[in-house]
């Protein structure tokens, strides 16, 4: 198999030559022998790059979730770093300028919550602005292209980094086919172009790839932890650690106040497929409830196939509001964080979890994730 860069390099270089070229991408911009897309381009004397962007991270992923990040120079190369998670999300217009041709080369996760999808579109903005075109290096998305899980019509919510385009929470489709999607579906105007990957089937997670996984981000620990984080990042609106700063972010969830025991009972008791928690004690080194012993669960996936991340997550939080009502809340948005209302796209979840019915929250989402397949089908580039 591969992946975008290596069928850039390899069969389509005419587009590069001659242009100075920007570069959207960190860590996770690596070919199959770990060779960092910045080195392949630097290094190669047919070709100039210029510029490079770095998204949330850094980078070199060596920045915390939420941290703003300044403009800086490259100690390798000497090539500036324009920063895509600071003051402003968009390079600048005299940036823009500069280079004739904008590269991505960006691991994404699956789900809508996170902000590399959205940096994306802020360059593809910037870019459509100034006349440069753009071309998406394409890679896996790490948990398949057949499953598709959320609610994702336009929210009446305050709109935010995280949901500027209606998509499900587990949205199905790779990098590249996002881009098409909110070119083609959501009319952002960017002369924009995919480089496909070469073997990549619908029915693949990462680990049937061959691939090595590169951490996208310090709490994007690997194929486990993709497979919840539609789900369980949720927890990031109540006042409860979804296990960020341990072995175990987003399979960990719990809190001082909460009892493992009682909340692995509770959830286990709605035989969920694909799905077991057990109790668990944990001390997140960052974030919420930092240095202090937690009390939780962590969920473990025991059949992807069958495994619904979004419907686990809705009922682990009413698992929480069932045993401990007393101490738990919801959390307002805040430097780095967002509501259970911006994460949902909607107030609906906030309702349903302090009523006991989110079976009934899921069964909307199940209807609207067919009808978000329909439309993203079209846009999509493998079988």
């Amino acid at each position: 198999m591969k992946i975008g860069v290596e069928v850039l390099l390899t069969d389509e270089r005419r587009r590069l030559q001659g242009k100075r070229i920007g570069l959207v991408t960190n860590m996770t911009g690596v070919d199959h022998k770990l060779v960092s897309t910045i080195d392949l381009l630097y290094e190669d004397e047919e070709l100039e790059l210029s510029a490079l962007f770095a998204p949330e991270h850094g980078i070199r992923g060596d920045e915390e979730a939420g941290k703003h990040i300044d403009t800086f120079t490259d100690e390798r190369t000497s090539l500036p770093v324009y920063s895509l998670y600071g003051k402003s999300k968009k390079p600048a217009p005299e940036v823009l300028k500069e280079i004739d041709v904008m590269l991505l080369d960006l691991q994404d996760v699956g789900s809508r919550y996170y902000t590399y999808i959205y940096t994306m579109a802020h360059v593809m903005q910037a870019c459509g602005e100034q006349g440069v075109p753009m071309l998406i290096l394409d890679r896996p998305n790490p948990i398949g292209g057949q499953q598709v899980e959320g609610n994702y019509l336009e929210t009446k919510t305050a709109s935010s980094f995280l949901n500027q385009f209606p998509i499900p929470n587990r949205h199905g489709m790779t990098i590249g086919e996002l881009a098409l999607l909110f070119v083609h579906k959501y009319g952002l105007k960017c002369d924009t172009d995919v480089i496909p990957m070469d073997g990549w089937k619908r029915h693949m997670y990462f680990d049937d790839t061959g691939r090595i996984w590169v951490p996208p981000s310090p709490n994007t620990t690997g194929l486990h932890m993709c497979l919840l984080y539609p789900g369980t990042c949720l927890i990031e609106g109540l006042n409860v650690s979804e296990g960020r700063g341990t072995a175990f972010p987003f399979e960990y969830v719990g809190a001082p106040f909460l009892d493992g025991y009682r909340l692995a009972q509770a959830f286990n008791s709605r035989k969920l497929p694909g799905v077991i928690a057990r109790p668990a004690s944990f001390i997140p080194s960052q974030q919420k409830h930092a240095g202090k012993l937690c009390s939780g669960v962590q969920l473990h996936v025991i059949d992807r196939h069958t495994f619904e991340a979004l419907h686990a997550g809705l009922v682990l939080m009413e698992a929480i509001m069932e045993t401990a009502l007393d101490d738990v809340h919801f959390l307002k948005n805040g430097v780095g964080t967002y509501s259970i209302d911006h994460l949902a796209r909607t107030n609906e979840v906030r309702n349903h979890v302090l009523t006991g019915t989110v079976d009934t929250f899921w069964q909307k989402c199940v209807a609207e994730a067919e009808s978000f397949q329909k439309i993203s089908s079209r846009y999509y580039l493998y079988s």
